[in-house]
């Protein structure tokens, strides 16, 4: 029999699992992409899953529903406005899990939950300009013209 058995509680409170799980939720929709032990992201996986379903329902409960669930306007607008409308067509399905090796300290299998049809530039966003400026740079290799 399987009472009992609601949700993991990957060693941690209550209060502490909730904490995780929103910080995550708001990483996650923020660059698209994040790495993180296996056990978290299959934790995360249908969570984020519903609060893509919630932000494709216009209404003002869901609206709330979801502010309520992430505790970030950027983050809710996000969801509101790019990836409901990204996802539209789809019934659902909206992140993948892809295994990533083992971590070096502790071989913790790690993995990337990543939305499905993701935005590349997302990863960016809080890298200064000029940062991303230099980084462009090195993958450009500069041309050397020949004076002789």
């Amino acid at each position: 029999m399987r009472h009992g058995f609601a949700n993991k509680k990957l060693n941690r409170t209550s209060e502490h699992r909730k904490a995780l799980l929103k910080n995550m939720l708001n990483s996650l929709i923020k660059y698209e992409q994040i790495t993180t032990t296996l056990p978290k992201a299959k934790f995360l996986k249908p969570q984020a899953d519903k609060i893509i379903t919630l932000g494709k329902k216009e209404s003002l409960q869901n609206t709330r529903l979801l502010m309520s669930k992430l505790q970030d306007i950027k983050s809710t607008n996000k969801v509101k406005k790019t990836l409901s409308k990204r996802y539209e067509n789809r019934k659902g399905g909206y992140t993948r899990i892809v295994k990533a090796g083992f971590r070096y300290g502790d071989n913790a299998p790690m993995a990337i939950i990543e939305f499905v049809d993701r935005d590349k530039e997302a990863k960016r966003v809080d890298k200064k300009k000029k940062d991303i400026k230099d980084h462009q740079k090195e993958q450009k290799p500069e041309k050397k013209l020949s004076t002789a």
